[in-house]
Parts: C-alpha cells; structure tokens; sequence
C-alpha cells in the first residue's frame, strides 16, 4: 500500500501523457516538457495543499491528534512501565487532556523525579513516540543534557542566551515542539529561569504563541523525599497503590525548590507555579526487577525462563539494608546483568 502510493506522482505524469495521445507527437519536445513540467508543478501544490496526502510522506508537526496519541501512550506505558501507578495515571490525564485542547492557555510542563533507573527517561521516549513517530529522533523533539550541553558554570550567560534562541527557533518552526531537560539535579542554578517567559501564560512574546509547545523536566532530586514518604507507607501497613499525588507533590516541590544542588533552586519556575504537575517516580521492589527481566527477555526474541529471572533480580542490590526494599538502581542495570546468564 504505502509503495503504491509513493508512486503515485508518477501515476499522474503517465496520466497526462496519456491523455496528450498521438497529439503529443505533433508537439515539440521543450513544448512537451514545459506542458509537463507545468503539470507536475499543479499537481505537486495540490499535493501539498493536503496536508494528510503531505504528511504521510514526510513527519510533520503534531504527527498524530490528540486521542490516538493519548491512546498510543495509555497503552505503552501498561505495557512497558512497572511499578509507577502516579505515573500512568497523570502523565495519561495531562498530556491526552492538553492535545486535546484547541486553545491552551500556557505550555505543558511535567517535572519527573526520582532514583535513576525508576524509569524517568523511558517515559519522555514513550511521550515523545506517542506524539511523533521518530520519538526522541523526531525533527520536533528536542532532548538536553545539562552535562553535555551546559557544563561550564562561567559560560551560563551564553548558555541563557542560547537556550532562548534554541526554544524560540523551535517553537517558531513547530508550535507542537517538545523539550526535554535531562539531569536538571546538575544543571547550574539561575539557568532554566531563561525560559521562563516561553512558560507563561502570554499570548504571544515577539510574535511567537508557546502555548501548545511541551516542556518535561527530569531530576533526581526530591528521590529521598519520596523514598521517605514511600518507606512510611510501607512500614505502616499500607498498599503502595494506595499513595496519591496529594500525598507527594507539594513536598517534593518544596524539597526540590530548595536544594542547591538543583537547577530548580529557588527557580521563578517552582515560585511562579508554572510547572503544571511534578510527577514522583516511586523506588522499584523485588517484584518490579523481575517485571523488567521478563520484558526484557522477551523484546530479545526468548521464552521468560523463570529461574533466570530471578537470578537477575538476586543479583540487584537493595535498600534500607535492613528491610531490603527497594533496589537501588532500579530496572537500569537490568540489561547489562541479563547478559551474564544467557
């Protein structure tokens, strides 16, 4: 089907000339090719001028509408993503509910935080995939490594500047764009506030309308608070599904806020209530490891054996000592260790 319709440009150029017929042999070759050359031209503006015929052969902004998006994210993230019930629930909820709006008043932003390997990065790829095809590769989506791209502390006056023309090229070529801010624990405080105005609810800024553009934050900080919060449910008796967003945001905002070693200490961000939800990334458990194993093993084309799985997951390290809870690295390692026993 899709070869069949890439061809049909060419469909067309055959169509004309077979309409010419044997009056095209009475006219002179540049004639023909003029006729022709003018023929393609009509029939490639109309091509354009259709954006879905368009957009089938090459990626445009805001690939897919909003329900099908919402609908391709509910169900990767039930598929692939262990452990995280808050997660599922309002990162469905946000990003569905803001596609879907035709007029929204500010951009989206998400802050995900958590211990590494709880599945902070996994879950902007599968946002990003969700809305474009090419995921964290798309023309549209535009991931930062504070190491990477901002090391330097003394050039954080070029980097402001840069960011800013970054995001306003971007957004100024896609109103749909998505940025994604990795390691925000080690970037250099005072730096994201560059963006802030892109943030806000302005119509407008030289033109510009940032309202349908998506920011998603990733941190490290605030894990101890929401281990902390997490642990005390757990020693009480309660059921981890049953911790709410209530019982976590506020108090990771404000621990968040107020670590200085966090590219959101004191940020006018956190302080002018323009990140939409921070979204707390639970410690993973015993359970949770094997989960990933078994996904794991069956995305390399094997039967889930298991006495492998658990020998993977024995071979995690836990924590509190004492309880051995949580694992420490979460699911990141458990790739790497798979490889040993097959």
């Amino acid at each position: 089907m899709r070869l069949l319709r890439r061809r049909a440009p060419v469909w067309g150029l055959l169509l004309v000339l077979c309409q010419l017929g044997p009056a095209a042999q009475a006219v002179e070759p540049i004639s023909l090719g003029l006729a022709l050359a003018g023929a393609a031209a009509s029939a490639l503006t109309g091509f354009i001028s259709y954006p879905r015929l368009y957009c089938y052969f090459t990626e445009c902004c805001l690939q897919r509408p909003g329900a099908r998006a919402g609908a391709v994210l509910e169900q990767e993230l039930d598929r692939k993503l262990f452990g995280q019930h808050l997660v599922k629930k309002v990162v469905v909820k946000a990003v569905t509910g803001f596609l879907n709006n035709a007029d929204p008043k500010k951009p989206l932003t998400l802050s995900l935080h958590g211990w590494t390997g709880t599945g902070k990065n996994f879950v902007s790829k599968i946002i990003a995939e969700s809305i474009y095809e090419g995921g964290l590769n798309s023309r549209y989506v535009h991931n930062f490594v504070s190491t990477l791209h901002f090391p330097h502390r003394q050039n954080i006056t070029q980097y402001k500047d840069q960011l800013q023309m970054w995001v306003r090229g971007n957004v100024s070529a896609c109103a749909r764009s998505v940025f994604i801010f990795d390691e925000m624990d080690k970037m250099h405080a005072g730096l994201i506030d560059s963006i802030k105005p892109f943030l806000d609810y302005y119509e407008q800024l030289d033109g510009v309308s940032y309202r349908k553009a998506i920011f998603i934050f990733l941190s490290n900080a605030g894990a101890e608070k929401i281990t902390e919060v997490a642990l005390d449910f757990w020693r009480s008796g309660k059921r981890r599904e049953d911790l709410g967003l209530r019982d976590l945001e506020s108090s990771v905002s404000v621990s968040v806020f107020n670590n200085k070693n966090s590219g959101f200490w004191h940020s006018s961000l956190i302080d002018r209530n323009l990140i939409d939800y921070f979204i707390p990334f639970l410690p993973l458990e015993y359970k949770h490891v094997k989960m990933c194993v078994r996904v794991e093993l069956e995305s390399r084309g094997y039967e889930v054996d298991e006495e492998i799985v658990t020998q993977v997951a024995d071979e995690m390290t836990y924590f509190p000592k004492e309880e051995r809870i949580y694992s420490d690295k979460g699911c990141k390692t458990v790739y790497t260790k798979l490889d040993f026993f097959l």
